[in-house]
C-alpha cells in the first residue's frame, strides 16, 4: 500500500512539473508577443518622427527659397550652424574661432545676432 502511495505522489509530482514547464512556455510566449508589439510600436513612432523631420527640412528649404535665404547646404550656413551650436554649448568665441580657422572679430560679428537671443532667453 505504501508503494502505491509513493508511486502516485511521484506521478503527481511529474505531472505538476510538466504543467509548470508548459505554463512557463505560455508565459514566455505572451511576453515575447508583448515585446514584439512594443518593438513594432516604437518602430512606427520612429518612422513617423523621421517623416516629420523630413517634412520640416523640406519646409525649411521652401521658406528659405521664398525668402531668398541661401540654401542650407552653403558653406557659410554650415559654419554659422556649427558656431552657434558650439557657442550654446559654452565654448568661448576665441575657441570657436580657433576651431573654425577664423579671426576672433569675424566670429564675433557672425555670432552677434545669436548671442543676444541666448542672453535674452536666460533672463526669462
Amino acid at each position: 500500500m505504501m508503494e502505491w502511495m509513493l508511486a502516485i505522489l511521484l506521478g503527481v509530482a511529474v505531472v505538476l512539473l510538466i504543467l509548470s514547464f508548459v505554463k512557463a512556455k505560455q508565459d514566455s510566449s505572451k511576453v515575447e508577443r508583448e515585446v514584439d508589439q512594443m518593438s513594432l510600436t516604437l518602430t512606427d513612432e520612429l518612422y513617423k518622427l523621421q517623416q516629420k523631420l523630413h517634412f520640416l527640412e523640406i519646409d525649411g528649404e521652401i521658406n528659405a527659397q521664398e525668402l531668398g535665404i541661401p540654401s542650407s547646404s552653403s558653406e557659410k550656413r554650415i559654419l554659422l550652424r556649427d558656431a552657434i551650436d558650439l557657442h550654446r554649448r559654452g565654448y568661448s568665441i576665441e575657441n570657436i574661432a580657433a576651431r573654425k580657422g577664423l579671426p576672433k572679430q569675424e566670429m564675433e560679428q557672425l555670432l552677434a545676432p545669436y548671442m543676444d537671443v541666448k542672453e535674452g532667453e536666460k533672463s526669462k
